[in-house]
């Protein structure tokens, strides 16, 4: 007689199949979950430097509440807006593959959310993990409404790194006395450059070294022989900071939630955009001391800084003593030290050692075909000032800051919304340069003429188009280094150098095998840099300066990807609670 076998063995033999390919391919088989969040945007009192201010918040948070989720998961965040402000939020970094609709940036892929109304952002992490985070992303409303976006990876799926004791977000970012949307119209309507901050912060809080914030200071408590693993992000509005922790080497494993090869360092680069998660190995002992954690910018331009330091405190638990929670008082600090405010060099010798992990399970798909090659430059430049008033920028002019010479304007109507619903006639043209139309010598004596032109134009590409940008600063009003963050893409930094971009000479140089894959790069001040992406996202992308008062004055712009073939290269209709303008 044949054999047969029950139902129960049959079930157990499956269960025990699945077990085995759940644990040989975690990636292919676990589905994510959907993890729901409410931010209530409210107004609420918070005081810094002896001075008391309403600031916008989340939930009466500053920062913000953190968004957690696995790579895979669905993130659904209700946005209620409760302020006097027309608000916005940008999820930065997030792919937002087909997902257009929740990228947030105002009047690109949305309309803002009114006062008394709401909206759902909905969209899946996808092959990212690490560290984002989220913003406001309208006027200047981001200097105090963010947090953290903490992306763990799949269950059953390890780091590429020493499993840490402790995980840790660090958020560096920008205070002013006074409100930051009276500062920004103020220097619109005049035409010079804004107030700079009055303080820098790590996770809110100034620190020691300002004037009445010695109580304001984030003390990180560790303990001896423990790795902490630090999820530094930079949403300061206008400056690229330098860090680094008294005494302590750190190891740099993630950027822009992106794993890279590790390597140590006593001392970082992070522009505003940028995320940089780092090992911190504490002491094997009790050091009897405690140690400075300080940041303080690195700042190119000829204008004014916020030339100031934050600090925090890293504090080490004394395993001598009864009780764990005690720390020592009065010990020995010591200080850092860093750059000068100026070091180009050590920028671009930071930014140089960042290299992709590149391996089987975390690959650099860098294009190694170019359908279309793209030359910006990125800078500054003046508009006229208007008659009978008398504007505060170069020669009675007012500051302009420009890609390819053209300020952008902000429509009054969503580019998205134009865009899928056809009706771009007199919101954007599809004709964005893409090489300079009056070409100079970029880094060198700049042209007579400063005034740029305006309009809201948008570069077209075909579904799937592999995109080659080389970025070049100019010297138009002194060289600078500019943050240029792209939505809805990571992109390959596979070259940059100092000078005039050489077409000829500089991509035999190009690292096509392991380079960088980020979403926020700085181009360097008298320099340049190239990137590639595969225009794989269907939708309206902005791109732009992550220096705020750069974006204010124009320094952006958008690509429009089209849909594909296939359905799932297509965007999908949007959802019905979006905004109306």
């Amino acid at each position: 007689m044949g054999s047969s076998s029950s139902p129960s063995c049959l079930l157990v033999g499956v269960f025990l199949f699945l077990a085995v390919v759940v644990s040989a391919f975690p990636s292919v088989v676990q589905a994510g979950i959907t993890r729901h969040y409410q931010f209530d945007v409210e107004m609420a009192n918070v005081t810094r430097l002896c001075s008391t201010k309403s600031i916008v918040t989340v939930n009466g948070q500053f920062p913000g509440p953190r968004i957690v989720a696995r790579e895979g998961d669905r993130v659904a965040v209700r946005v209620i807006n409760h302020v006097p402000y027309n608000v916005t939020i940008h999820w930065h970094g997030v792919r937002q593959l087909r997902s257009g609709w929740a990228d947030g940036p105002a009047y690109v892929t949305q309309c803002p959310i009114p006062t008394g109304r709401s909206y759902v952002y909905n969209f899946t992490i996808v092959g990212q993990r690490g560290t984002l985070f989220w913003h406001a992303h309208i006027s200047w409303l981001r200097a105090t409404l963010y947090g953290p976006i903490i992306i763990l990876p799949q269950l059953g799926v390890p780091y590429p790194f020493t499993k840490p004791y402790r995980e840790v977000p660090v958020i560096f970012g920008e205070w002013w006395k006074a409100d930051t949307e009276a500062i920004i119209h103020q220097a619109l309507q005049t035409g010079g450059g804004p107030n700079v901050s009055d303080a820098y912060t790590i996770n809110g809080l100034p620190g020691p070294l300002y004037n009445c914030s010695a109580k304001d200071t984030f003390k990180l408590k560790v303990k001896p022989g423990k790795t902490y693993l630090l999820r530094l992000i930079n949403a300061a509005l206008n400056d690229e900071l330098f860090f680094s922790i008294a005494n302590h080497t750190v190891t740099v494993v993630d950027v822009d939630g992106v794993y890279v090869k590790p390597f140590d360092a006593e001392t970082l680069l992070i522009t505003p955009g940028q995320t940089t998660n780092v090992l911190l190995h504490a002491k094997p002992y009790y050091p009897n001391a405690m140690f400075f954690m300080t940041a303080r910018p690195y700042a190119t331009g000829s204008g004014t800084f916020d030339n100031s330091t934050v600090a925090a405190v890293l504090e080490y638990q004394n395993p001598s003593r009864s009780s764990p929670a005690v720390f020592a008082k009065n010990l020995p600090l010591h200080k850092p030290t860093l750059p000068a405010f100026n070091d180009t060099s050590f920028a671009a010798n930071f930014t140089g050692r960042l290299r992709s992990l590149a391996t089987a399970r975390f690959p650099a798909n860098v294009p190694q075909t170019v359908d279309r090659r793209f030359l910006f430059t990125v800078g500054l430049g003046t508009s006229p000032c208007p008659k009978n008033q008398t504007c505060q920028g170069p020669n009675g002019t007012k500051f302009s800051a420009t890609v390819n010479n053209i300020s952008f304007a902000s429509p009054t109507t969503a580019l998205l919304q134009a865009h899928f619903f056809g009706q771009s006639r007199n919101v954007y043209s599809p004709d964005f340069p893409v090489v300079p139309l009056m070409p100079f010598n970029y880094t060198g004596t700049p042209p007579n003429n400063t005034l740029v032109s305006n309009g809201t134009k948008l570069v077209v590409l075909p579904f799937n188009t592999s995109v080659e940008l080389v970025m070049q600063d100019t010297s138009i009003l002194g060289t600078e280094s500019h943050p240029l963050h792209l939505h809805g893409y990571n992109f390959f930094v596979v070259g940059q150098g100092f000078g005039n971009y050489d077409p000829a000479k500089d991509p035999a140089k190009f690292n096509l095998v392991d380079p960088a894959e980020r979403n926020t790069v700085g181009v360097p001040a008298g320099g340049w840099v190239a990137i590639r992406f595969s225009a794989d996202n269907p939708g309206v992308w902005f791109m732009h300066c992550h220096f705020d008062a750069h974006m204010s004055w124009g320094l952006k712009m958008a690509w429009l990807v089209l849909d594909g073939e296939l359905p799932n290269q297509k965007l999908p209709p949007p959802p019905s609670d979006l905004p109306k303008c």
